[in-house]
């Protein structure tokens, strides 16, 4: 397996995935994989204090009312697995307490309702949006699809696939040992949930190397409370 050498003199970085029963953070240092079990977003702002990078696979600048450049842009790079990329909710949408509020408000904004797939993951985007008030540096934005893309070189098959599965596998094997790593993977997270935050944390290295790629790729946007619309890879 080939590996960076330059991984041993890395610091410590932090990769975030929400799940079922709340995130699910892989701490990368020194090639060796810690993984996390965060009840909520403040523990995640928490742990993100004891690394030099955090990459959370979660909306964190949002638009007023239509759709985001980022998000557009990280569609294209993945063609025709696209569609894994969920428009990120208006601002508006986060007081929604029920799906039909989220569709009535999005319509207002925006002029289509909201996506059953993105009102599943509003709670978790919300809960962000609220531990970040003070703190908007703590962490960045990132999608495991566009991550594992620029990982590879190459738009990879669906992760619940065995082709796809491997896939990850294989482009993480260039920066740890991603096997080791998986077969760690504490109960709760399901096996793509692990895979999302190593990616993501493959993504906070590169924000803390100064080698990231920004979608979109022109200048950067800001929403109402001064957060960046950008996905980072």
């Amino acid at each position: 397996m080939a590996r960076d050498p330059a991984v041993s003199s890395r610091p410590a970085v932090l990769g975030v995935d929400g799940y079922r029963g709340g995130w699910v953070g892989a701490r990368v240092c020194d090639g060796e994989v810690e993984w996390l079990l965060l009840p909520d977003a403040e523990a995640v702002l928490e742990a993100s204090t004891t690394v030099a990078a955090t990459a959370v696979d979660a909306p964190i600048g949002l638009s007023e009312d239509g759709p985001r450049a980022c998000d557009v842009a990280a569609r294209v790079l993945l063609g025709a697995r696209g569609v894994c990329v969920f428009p990120a909710p208006a601002r508006p949408v986060l007081a929604a307490t029920s799906y039909a509020e989220a569709c009535e408000l999005s319509l207002r904004a925006r002029g289509v309702a909201l996506s059953l797939q993105t009102w599943h993951i509003t709670a978790k985007i919300r809960e962000l949006d609220l531990a970040l008030e003070g703190r908007p540096d703590a962490v960045v934005e990132c999608h495991p699809e566009v991550s594992f893309t620029l990982m590879s070189g190459a738009v990879l098959a669906p992760k619940r696939t065995a082709v796809g599965l491997k896939a990850r596998l294989v482009a993480l094997d260039e920066w740890l040992d991603a096997d080791a790593a998986m077969a760690a993977l504490p109960s709760g997270p399901r096996r793509d949930d692990g895979l999302d935050a190593l990616a993501c944390a493959w993504t906070a290295d590169r924000v803390r190397r100064g080698l990231a790629v920004r979608l979109p790729d022109g200048p950067l946007q800001h929403d109402r409370l001064g957060r960046p619309m950008q996905i980072l890879g």
